[in-house]
């Protein structure tokens, strides 16, 4: 209509390029650019032949070459977007299903010890992350792994299978927690590049006697105890596993003694360095202390859902 109004000697066919343009970016089907663009040519073939007779030919052939080419150009952008969309799917669902691999659920008890664990992810699109945990009975107590290795993606799972096979080989050889941690240091820094390291909390609750701790880089673990919250502080500051040769420090052990009823809570960054719109962190130690709830997967239930609400544009690590 608008080419009829025109005039015999002004065309709009080449605008008519646009719409396999438009087309390629509102789908991811490569065939709708070239089905769009035929129809696109035959109406600019149709204007040439019946109304635009008074232009010479080279306009009309440049109209139709400029179609077809718009339409190759978008057809060939929307195939290599979906093949890349296909093959970034397919990388995420092997490094998703390797993580579950690597991260085994523990037993909901052992002895008297309830053991719960939650795994929140930052977003769909960077769920794999390299968040780590393990709990193993050992011949010198349970002992408990939580980690976070730098990175997402299969990088960060291939850190987090080699801090968790060091941990799962030494754990029931190597009496003493922080040579335990040592060890892992160095089975860490001879498998990674430099730039990747573990952030750790190696935990040891024995049978009889107080329990042990080695802090490597981590957030502290938050002791529950008749309604105070306290920080496991650990002794010295260390470096996270893969960085001491780097950074120096050493590894030393802390000591707490659990009583019947306490609550410790073991996380990652995720949480404690959430924050809200005002950019404040997410008040963890005091949101636990408020908690009513004692059953280890009720509090995480709901310090999870608390999170979330002072997140209100969504986690930022996993948490």
């Amino acid at each position: 209509m608008a080419d009829l109004l025109a005039g015999p000697k002004v065309t709009l066919s080449p605008v008519l390029a646009v719409a396999p343009v438009l087309a390629g970016a509102a789908t991811r089907n490569p065939r709708v650019p070239l089905v769009v663009g035929a129809v696109a040519a035959v109406t600019a073939a149709l204007l040439a032949a019946f109304v635009d007779v008074a232009l010479p030919f080279s306009i009309h052939v440049a109209s139709l070459i400029t179609i077809v080419a718009a339409s190759l150009a978008s057809s060939a952008s929307v195939a290599l977007v979906a093949s890349r969309e296909r093959e970034l799917f397919h990388v995420r669902n092997v490094a998703e299903a390797a993580q579950r691999a690597l991260l085994r659920p523990p037993p909901e008890r052992i002895g008297r010890l309830r053991i719960a664990v939650r795994y929140a992810a930052a977003a769909a699109e960077s769920r794999i992350g390299g968040d780590l945990y393990e709990v193993a009975e050992t011949p010198y107590g349970i002992r408990v792994l939580l980690g976070d290795a730098q990175g997402h993606g299969l990088s960060a799972v291939e850190t987090a299978s080699d801090v968790l096979g060091a941990f799962r080989a030494g754990s029931r050889i190597v009496a003493d927690l922080a040579q335990l941690a040592d060890r892992m240091d160095r089975i860490q820094a001879s498998h990674a590049m430099p730039e990747r390291f573990v952030t750790a909390l190696l935990l040891e609750l024995p049978r009889d006697g107080p329990a042990k701790f080695v802090n490597c880089g981590h957030p502290f673990p938050l002791l529950r105890r008749a309604g105070r919250v306290v920080e496991l502080e650990p002794p010295q500051t260390a470096p996270p596993l893969g960085l001491r040769r780097l950074v120096g420090g050493r590894y030393r052990t802390g000591l707490f003694e659990p009583r019947r009823g306490d609550l410790l809570l073991l996380h990652t960054d995720g949480i404690s360095e959430a924050r809200d719109h005002a950019d404040r962190f997410y008040p963890l130690a005091e949101r636990l202390a408020a908690l009513r709830a004692s059953a280890p997967e009720d509090v995480l239930d709901l310090l999870l859902a608390d999170v979330r609400r002072w997140a209100e544009n969504g986690l930022t690590d996993d948490a």
